[in-house]
């Protein structure tokens, strides 16, 4: 994750410099976040939005705005990092699969529940009778 203040130009013009050199010294599959923080300082920002959103999608980069103060977007930035992740692990272990069995993957797979306000997680039913 890349991070800058939304209210400091300075910030936003190190994101760059802090790209290359993670580019340079990281693993190809890299997934890479940019992420401009303190949106509850809307009325000092110095970073627009569009210049933000055109330079990650320039780079070919995730892209959103938080409030670490306000929690704002912080567990979505997680939780998109996480399942990027999870899905380039997932098609290395079918392209494995593939490999390893001279046929065609099997695209069977399993499902995993992470805890988030838009998943509900079933409760355990009651082992009484009444």
């Amino acid at each position: 994750m890349l991070v800058y203040d939304i209210t400091k130009r300075q910030t936003f013009e190190h994101i760059p410099r802090w790209l290359e050199e993670l580019r340079g010294h990281a693993d190809k599959n890299l997934v890479i976040m940019m992420i401009g923080n303190k949106t509850d300082l809307e009325d000092d920002r110095a970073v627009p939005m569009e210049d933000a959103k055109e330079f990650a999608q320039k780079e070919g980069l995730f892209f959103l705005e938080t409030s670490a103060l306000q929690a704002v977007n912080v567990e979505m930035a997680f939780l998109t990092v996480l399942t990027e992740i999870f899905n380039i692990i997932n098609k290395k272990n079918l392209a494995a699969d593939s490999n390893a069995n001279n046929s065609v993957p099997s695209l069977e797979g399993k499902k995993i529940l992470i805890p988030g306000p838009a998943q509900i997680i079933p409760a355990k039913k009651g082992m009484c009778c009444t």
